[in-house]
C-alpha cells in the first residue's frame, strides 16, 4: 500500500533568513525605544517580486523569533507560516502596489509624532534642513479605521509622493528600499516632532526661506537622496493656505478594495 508523504514545507533561501532575524532585530529596537508598546506596530520587506515577509497580529515587536514571521503573496494570501497576518497587512500591500522602489515597510505608533497626528497635524513646515533633504513635507493622511481598507483609501494619493506619512488618530507609516532604511525614517520622524514641539514651546519654529529651502531641494543629489517627488514647497504665505489641497474624501472608494484579505 502506498501513502502519500506530507509536503515539506518550502525552503527558505539565505537572503529570506536574513531578512528574518533583521526583522527580529529592528522590532526590539522599535520596543526598546519607546516607538511601540504591547503588540503595537508591525513590519514588512518584499522578498520577491509577488512575496512579502511581514510581522503577524498579536505579537510583541520586541519578543520576536525568526519563525513567528509569515510570507504572504500581493493579494494577501498566507503562503507560508502558522499565525494571523497583520491587521495592517492592506496598508503594506499598497505601498508594494504603488511603489516599485519600496522594499520594505514599518509602521509605530511614535508618542510624540502620533501626538501631532491626534491633533490633526502634520509635520509639513520647512525648519529642520536635514528633514528637507531626507524626507520634504511628513503629510497627515484622514482617520480610517484601523486594519480596515479606509486607512487605504487615505493613503493612496500620498503614498506616490511621500516616504513618511502621519496616520490621524492612529500613528506613522514610513517605506524605504530597505528595512533599515524605513526604521531610519521612523526614527527621524520622531525626532523631528519632539524639536518641532519643543520649539512652539519656546515661541515658536523659524522656518526656512523659499531660497534656503530650493538650496536644499537642489543638493538631494549630493547627499544620494531621490525622493518620489519635490516634497517640499518654499512657506507658504497666509493667502496660500486659504486654498490648500482639501484632504481625500473620506467616501472615497479605493481601486484595489476586491483585492480584501479572505
Amino acid at each position: 500500500m502506498n501513502f502519500a508523504l506530507p509536503l515539506a514545507p518550502p525552503a527558505r533561501s539565505k537572503l529570506e533568513d536574513s531578512h528574518r532575524l533583521e526583522m527580529c532585530k529592528i522590532g526590539r529596537w522599535m520596543y526598546r525605544r519607546g516607538l511601540v508598546v504591547a503588540c503595537q506596530g508591525n513590519l514588512s520587506v518584499r522578498t520577491q517580486d509577488d512575496r512579502v515577509l511581514l510581522t503577524p497580529g498579536g505579537v510583541c515587536k520586541g519578543h520576536l523569533r525568526p519563525r513567528d514571521l509569515l510570507v504572504t503573496d500581493l493579494d494577501g494570501m498566507l503562503v507560508s507560516g502558522s499565525g494571523k497576518p497583520s491587521s495592517e497587512l492592506q496598508m503594506h500591500l499598497l505601498f508594494y502596489r504603488e511603489r516599485p522602489d519600496v522594499r520594505a515597510v514599518c509602521h509605530a505608533h511614535p508618542p510624540t509624532a502620533t501626538g501631532f497626528a491626534a491633533a490633526g497635524r502634520g509635520l509639513e513646515e520647512a525648519i529642520l534642513p536635514e528633514i528637507v533633504v531626507l524626507l520634504g513635507k511628513i503629510p497627515l493622511a484622514p482617520y480610517g479605521t484601523p486594519g480596515t481598507w479606509d486607512v487605504c483609501a487615505g493613503l493612496e494619493s500620498l503614498v506616490p509622493q511621500h516616504d513618511a506619512i502621519l496616520l490621524e488618530n492612529h500613528g506613522v507609516v514610513t517605506c524605504g528600499k530597505d528595512l533599515m532604511t524605513a526604521f531610519h525614517r521612523m526614527e527621524t520622524v520622531e525626532q523631528f516632532a519632539k524639536i518641532v514641539l519643543t520649539a512652539e514651546a519656546l515661541g515658536g519654529a523659524r522656518r526656512l526661506s523659499r531660497e534656503q529651502v530650493e538650496t536644499l531641494v537642489a543638493a538631494r543629489p549630493r547627499y544620494g537622496v531621490s525622493l518620489p517627488a519635490v516634497a517640499v514647497e518654499p512657506p507658504m504665505t497666509a493667502d496660500a493656505k486659504a486654498v490648500r489641497v482639501p484632504r481625500p474624501r473620506r467616501d472615497f472608494k479605493p481601486f484595489y478594495k476586491h483585492h480584501a484579505l479572505r
